[in-house]
Formats: structure tokens, C-alpha cells, sequence
């Protein structure tokens, strides 16, 4: 037997017999209505074909319970893991998140500002692309509703904004002592300029070199190879230098795993770090910084920096609500945390 079509809440309340200001406590909170009353409106519901209107029914709130999230790539396991750490954080504190993604292009990261802002988001949580061209509609955004940057800044100018993410220059000294101290001094394969994260592990290296007492190098990379795809990045840029003979037998420092993962598999390509029988041979190590999921199921596994992903995403919850309770007073907030070393197989 079809069910009836319900359409409105007013609707619903004739349908099934029960009030509108009920029926509204109980979509919002279950919990907030008797259980005999709320066993009542399951039966009923079962009866008609009504879906609730999560988003109507804010609208006109002071406050939408909504949290705005943009991250760059949704396939990118970093980023899928700051969002389930930041949906889990969010919906312990009563929120819901609404997600997109910028797609690694600065015009469909306005677009997705510009969508929150129509929203009525109570705040929004945006781990930025490195482009400037954005900072006028974060800026108006703000005006609207707090936001915290995650991960990397927003272009070049850092001073105003609230930020949670990894110590770049702490987790990048971390892995530069340990290589200085193990082997050989590293050169560095910086990642393409695609966010802050880029130009700060590349300055924290130059910073850490130096202060060990050695000569800072860079890895050459062909102009225009502006990849968010890193592994193939990585794996690009070092089989044609192992091709050459370059680099063969030095300690390279990759500005994040995906990039490690791809110069790997480079150097296996080429058998740079295993013979035929599987033997070790050579001095060549590769190292990264992320401790990406999947920096550990690859041969030989990656030595890297573990960035805090759970606490980042629960501290960019947390100060977001901060900020949306207290508003914005005094100084931006910037929370940093510290990598940790993590050593496997690769150096």
C-alpha cells in the first residue's frame, strides 16, 4: 500500500495527530519528549512518507547548529581523515557539518565561501588553497561568521587569521636532525606551491640545515609542474634524475609523504634500493613528513613526521566554537601542534 505524501510539518501534525511544537522538539532532539510521546511519532511516521527538512527549519534561527567545512580534495586521505576528525568533534558538540571541496582551484573555493555565506552557517572550518585571490571573500565571509584555517594559511598574509595546524618549523627540525644524525645530510624536494604548507617546510629545511652547520639543497624541479597529484609528482620528478645518475645514492627529504611515496616507487624502478633477490643495497634514503595512511603499506615504508590529525580536527572544532560563543575578541588565536618522528624502513 503506498503511503501518503506529506509535505509540510502543519501537514504532518493533522496526519498523525500530534502538535506542531511537539513534532519540532522531537526532529530536534528525541530526547526532548516523553518516550511514550516519542514511540507515539515513530509509529506514526512509519504510516506516511515525510522527510524532515533539516535546512528549513534553520533558517530562520539565530543560530543554524551548521558548521561549514572546505577542504581542497576529498580523495586525499589527509584531508578525508581531518574531516572525519572534525565531524566526529562537531556532532559531540550538537553541530552538523556541511562539506565541499575547492577542487585545488581558487575560483571553486570562492564558490564554496560563497555557498556557506548563503547557508546561514553558524561558522566555517577551511583548510586553504595558497593562492591570494581569495582573501577579499574570506574576508567578507568573516564578517558573517568566525572561521578557522586548518592545515595552512590563507595566501601570504597569516597575521589575522585563526589557525590550527602542525608546527611546519618544529616537525621539519625534527626530521632534518634525525637524517644529519643517521647518514648523510639531506637535499630537499620541496612540494609545488599549491598552499603555505610549501614555502614554510621548504624555509624550516634551509632554517635547519644552517643551524646544523650544513649546506641547504634543493632537488631540480621543471617549471609548471603545479601537481596536486604528488605521487605522480614525486615519481616524475625523481625518475628523471635517477635516470641521469642524480641523486642516486643521497638522503632526500620529501615535503610530504605523497611525494615520498612517488620517488620510491622511482627508486624501486630503477632498483636503488633492492636487488633482484630483495636484498638492500646502495645509500639512497628517502624520507617524508604527513605519516599519510598509507606511508606504511609501501616498500620500503617511509620514515616521516606523524602530524596530530584528531587533535587538529578537534581543535579547529573547538576554537571554531569558541569563537562563534565569544565572538572576535582580541589577537588571532594560532594553535600549533607538534609532529613526531616516526621511523621505518626508507631511512
Amino acid at each position: 500500500m503506498t503511503k501518503p505524501k506529506i509535505h509540510t510539518m502543519k501537514e504532518l501534525s493533522r496526519a498523525i495527530s500530534i502538535s506542531r511544537p511537539t513534532l519540532a522538539r522531537y526532529f530536534e532532539d528525541e530526547t526532548s519528549v516523553l518516550p511514550s510521546t516519542a514511540k507515539k511519532i515513530k509509529d506514526r511516521l512509519s504510516e506516511v512518507d515525510y522527510v524532515y527538512n533539516f535546512l528549513a527549519t534553520r533558517q530562520n534561527r539565530k543560530s543554524t547548529d551548521l558548521i561549514g567545512v572546505v577542504v581542497p580534495h576529498f580523495e586525499d586521505l589527509f584531508f578525508a581523515s581531518l574531516l572525519g576528525s572534525i565531524e566526529t568533534a562537531a556532532r559531540a558538540a550538537g553541530f552538523t557539518i556541511i562539506t565541499q571541496s575547492s577542487h585545488g582551484d581558487a575560483e571553486s573555493e570562492e564558490k564554496a565561501i560563497r555557498k556557506l555565506r548563503s547557508m546561514n552557517v553558524d561558522g566555517a572550518i577551511i583548510a586553504p588553497l595558497g593562492s591570494n585571490k581569495n582573501l577579499e571573500i574570506f574576508k567578507a565571509a568573516n564578517e558573517d561568521f568566525p572561521i578557522i584555517f586548518a592545515d595552512s594559511y590563507p595566501g601570504t598574509d597569516s597575521s589575522t587569521a585563526d589557525f590550527v595546524g602542525t608546527d611546519n618549523s618544529s616537525s621539519v627540525g625534527i626530521m632534518v636532525d634525525y637524517l644529519c644524525r643517521t647518514g648523510e645530510p639531506p637535499v630537499f624536494l620541496a612540494m609545488p606551491q599549491l598552499t603555505s604548507n610549501a614555502l614554510e617546510r621548504q624555509n624550516a629545511y634551509f632554517q635547519q640545515m644552517e643551524k646544523q652547520g650544513h649546506h641547504a639543497r634543493l632537488v631540480e624541479t621543471p617549471e609548471g609542474m603545479e601537481l596536486w597529484e604528488f605521487e605522480q609528482y614525486g615519481l616524475e620528478v625523481m625518475g628523471n634524475h635517477f635516470s641521469h645518475g642524480r641523486h642516486v645514492t643521497d638522503t632526500i627529504l620529501c615535503a610530504n609523504d605523497r611525494i615520498a611515496i612517488g620517488a620510491i616507487r622511482a627508486a624501486n624502478t630503477h632498483g636503488l634500493f633492492f636487488d633482484q633477490d630483495g636484498k638492500t643495497h646502495g645509500a639512497l634514503r628517502i624520507a617524508g613528513h604527513d605519516d599519510h595512511p598509507l606511508s606504511r603499506f609501501i616498500f620500503p615504508a617511509v620514515t616521516t613526521v606523524k602530524q596530530e590529525i584528531n587533535e587538529i580536527g578537534r581543535g579547529t572544532v573547538e576554537l571554531l566554537l569558541k569563537r562563534i560563543r565569544e565572538g572576535r575578541q582580541g589577537d588571532s588565536i594560532k594553535i600549533l601542534r607538534d609532529g613526531a618522528l616516526i621511523i621505518r624502513e626508507s631511512a
